[in-house]
């Protein structure tokens, strides 16, 4: 009879932990969409707000002549 009770608990921890894997899988499944959008979203600012600087667009003035070496 121990036995019977045996197999039908372990027949039971084996559907929860099978339960339980598909459910973590789907939970880094999600975050790995969410760090990748947010990762694509960074590039995209950083390219916008860094890339920009190798060409000068005439709007920065830099100050040269007297006064200019005043810490």
């Amino acid at each position: 009879m121990g036995s019977i009770f045996s197999a039908i608990g372990n027949g039971l921890s084996a559907i929860v932990s099978a339960i339980a894997n598909i459910i973590m899988t789907i939970i880094d499944v999600i975050f790995m969409i969410i760090v990748t959008i947010i990762d694509v979203i960074v590039d995209i600012l950083c390219c916008n707000c860094f890339g920009g600087r190798r060409h000068r667009t005439g709007t920065h003035r830099y100050r040269s002549g007297r006064g200019s070496s005043r810490f």
